[in-house]
């Protein structure tokens, strides 16, 4: 498959074209990437600005680095601009202070409870794996990749476990995917046309790294399924990995996404069980696996419903095992993937960065 184009606005309202690489390798922001801030609706100026609001609006679209004083937020007369701007500028201020998105989102965790709205942590996450995967040529891993910034709403059907993007399936079934002017068609009793949400195939990969450029984006759905299983006369059950599954190119974004922030050489592997008597580590990927991992790890009962929430499990290994605490060098680390209750997956990247056992620097 041909590389993808790399002047195409990559998942453009993260802003990665905007973005400068420091000799690390990490993303600085420069004025451009303020600007597209400035635009978004949050943002953007509106009819009903106030004149305090268009004057700090243009200085800001001048000098988007520029300091702000107190009195000239204080200065905007409606609530939610002022909340949003103070929102933005603290959030501005943070990253240029860091350095780097990469430098202040790993602050943002390690300062205790989180103020920085989870929107910004998402367009963050974004911009970061368009750093990690804008050599690829393969659509799986940038279809993995968007499970670490946008949420998916995971079902099973015929034994398949499909992982869509929520928003896109949620405003597909409330408006037909055409928004408020889809829901009012619906209140006045009008058919709709239906959203196409294709599962990531090979005959649909070219497709999908097109949508990459934003036409059609977020509508395909990737296939999680760990295994197959497949009757044969005489009661044999074979079984099959799944050669194209989604959670072998989730396993490699995250294998880059901890190289890139700390470093180190991770191998991450798909697991359908855990069968380790001296199992010492875990972490889950999202809050709700987190929970569970922990239930099983203190030996307590886990009722079939919940366990059934459980995409999947992990085996991650250290290429260096010096680089882990010396209580668990060279044990695996088991990373867990579960849905909620309504089949909502949030994943959390960060807890790969704060939760693995890693040995003190000296």
């Amino acid at each position: 498959m041909a590389l993808f184009p790399s002047a195409l606005p990559i998942w453009s309202p993260c802003g990665f074209a905007l973005l400068e690489r420091t000799p690390r390798g990490w993303l600085s922001p420069t004025d451009a990437y303020w600007r597209l801030w400035l635009g978004r609706p949050e943002l953007a100026l509106v009819e009903e600005s106030c004149p305090a609001e268009q004057a700090l609006h243009a200085a800001l679209m001048a000098d988007p680095t520029r300091p702000v004083p107190a009195a000239e937020l204080d200065a905007l007369e409606d609530d939610d601009a002022r909340a949003n701007h103070r929102l933005f500028l603290s959030f501005r201020d943070a990253v240029i202070a860091a350095g780097s998105l990469e430098a202040a989102y790993a602050g943002f965790f390690k300062a205790g409870a989180i103020s920085v709205p989870p929107l910004f942590l998402d367009l963050m996450v974004q911009a970061i794996v368009c750093n990690l995967l804008q050599d690829e040529p393969d659509a799986w891993p940038w279809r993995a990749a968007e499970m670490l910034f946008r949420r998916q709403r995971v079902s099973v059907q015929d034994g398949r476990v499909l992982s869509g993007d929520s928003e896109v399936l949620d405003m597909a079934h409330e408006t037909g995917g055409l928004g408020s002017v889809g829901r009012l068609l619906m209140q006045s009793g009008a058919s709709l046309p239906t959203v196409q949400m294709e599962v990531l195939g090979e005959d649909g990969a070219g497709r999908y790294m097109n949508s990459l450029a934003g036409v059609g984006r977020f509508n395909f759905l990737l296939d999680l399924t760990h295994e197959i299983q497949r009757e044969l006369p005489h009661g044999l059950t074979l079984t099959m990995n799944r050669a194209q599954s989604g959670l072998k190119a989730l396993a490699q974004v995250l294998e880059k996404w901890v190289q890139h922030f700390l470093g180190l050489g991770v191998k991450i592997q798909a697991e359908s069980r855990i069968e380790d008597p001296a199992w010492r580590w875990h972490l889950g990927l999202d809050v709700e696996s987190t929970q569970l991992l922990n239930d099983l790890y203190a030996g307590q009962t886990v009722a079939p419903e919940r366990q059934q929430r459980l995409i999947s499990l992990f085996k991650l290994r250290f290429d260096d095992p010096q680089h882990m605490r010396a209580d668990v060098q060279g044990k695996p680390v088991y990373l867990g993937l579960a849905m909620t209750a309504d089949g909502l997956l949030k994943l959390k990247p960060q807890n790969l960065l704060l939760n693995l056992p890693l040995a003190r620097a000296d």
